[in-house]
């Protein structure tokens, strides 16, 4: 599904978002993670590999993609599902934009959108992931001034010194409401 598109600074460009992955996501995919200089290798194999995973298996894969496009270019993407086990809890597993892109909305474009779709499937709550590092205040700050809340800090989780910082938005107001 093609979304309509997001002016820049320019009138002439336009993000395009879709949902469906192709074969050369994959690499695009590898690329825009590396090009944020903040995984390590292994993370940009699992990366690509959710792509690969999705493609083999379809939506039971449990993956589920928004694509921003640019000029036929992919330069951003997120990747999200429901959490096993759970009713109505989906996890943002990546949230990534090629780095000469950052800056510009497109994550919280992105996020948006991916949110939409979350509450679409009947998803209430968002559950995100990051690192505690320094490197990733950042990072933190974007998904608290998109209105997550920090829920929980795993100490020295990813290694000794990188706790995990785990956080939770509402994505179904009317949920939210009836269970104050």
């Amino acid at each position: 599904m093609s979304g309509g598109g997001l002016r820049r600074e320019s009138p002439n460009e336009e993000w395009k978002l879709r949902e469906k992955p192709r074969e050369s996501d994959a690499a695009a995919v590898r690329s825009i993670v590396e090009s944020t200089g903040f995984f390590h290798p292994y993370e940009v194999d699992v990366a690509e590999e959710l792509i690969v995973e999705r493609l083999r298996k379809g939506p039971s894969s449990g993956y589920h993609f928004v694509f921003a496009m640019l000029d036929g270019e992919t330069i951003g993407y997120a990747c999200h599902g429901p959490i096993a086990c759970t009713q109505c809890s989906h996890d943002l597993y990546w949230l990534a934009v090629a780095s000469p892109q950052q800056g510009k909305g497109l994550g919280r474009r992105l996020l948006g959108e991916t949110e939409r779709r979350i509450a679409t499937m009947g998803g209430r709550r968002v559950y995100v992931e990051t690192s505690g590092r320094p490197q990733y205040a950042a990072t933190r700050t974007f998904y608290e001034r998109c209105g997550y809340r920090l829920e929980a800090t795993l100490d020295d989780f990813y290694a000794p010194g990188d706790s995990k910082c785990v956080y939770v938005r509402v994505v179904d107001a009317g949920w939210a409401q009836a269970k104050q």
